[in-house]
């Protein structure tokens, strides 16, 4: 009887790394992104300022009831990020907490609020998460941004329980933002 050949081959893990696109695509953008910040404050206010992002596009998806409106809409929301930037007339936290008052009033309206438990929860989400960017925004960044890393990586934290639940967002989605979450929580938190 011939022992089973257990060494890793070269196929085994390209078919690790492709079952795991999300991951690897998230730690290459945060080693892109990886600030060595002179600037504390700008790097605090301009992360505070996308954290709002993350629970919107938890709660537009669970409104809206179509996990694979994910990607799609985080190049939206990419877009209104983008754009508020450029044009500088409006801060994008502003935005995105404004669509999430409307995504709520809508859920409200409908009474998809009443139906819908993950509704529900995204709304705790938006709520809780949305606080953690306006306290990192109002206190002194070298305290703001404790409170910012903290948003970050409880975000990643909720994304790891969505992953695992396999519910309200794809589950590429999920993955991919769980880990860039943590990373950039554990940048603002440790390496700034």
């Amino acid at each position: 009887m011939q022992a089973a050949n257990t060494a890793p081959t070269p196929r085994r893990w390209i078919d690790v790394l492709k079952d795991r696109w999300p991951t690897a695509v998230a730690i290459g953008l945060t080693f892109l992104t990886l600030s060595g910040a002179s600037d504390l404050n700008a790097e605090v206010r301009s992360l505070a300022q996308v954290l709002p992002a993350l629970p919107l596009l938890y709660l537009a998806v669970a409104k809206l009831g179509r996990p694979a409106l994910s990607w799609p809409l985080l190049g939206v929301g990419m877009v209104i990020i983008v754009g508020a930037r450029l044009l500088d007339l409006v801060a994008p936290s502003t935005i995105l907490l404004a669509l999430a008052l409307v995504v709520l009033v809508w859920g409200m309206i409908d009474e998809h609020s009443r139906r819908s438990g993950e509704f529900r929860i995204q709304v705790i989400g938006m709520i809780g998460f949305g606080a953690l960017a306006l306290a990192g925004l109002a206190l002194d960044p070298e305290i703001g941004r404790y409170a910012v890393g903290a948003g970050w990586l409880l975000h990643g934290v909720w994304d790891f329980v969505h992953l695992w639940r396999g519910r309200v967002v794809a589950r590429s989605y999920a993955e991919w933002c769980g880990v860039l979450d943590v990373l950039i929580g554990l940048e603002l938190i440790f390496l700034l």
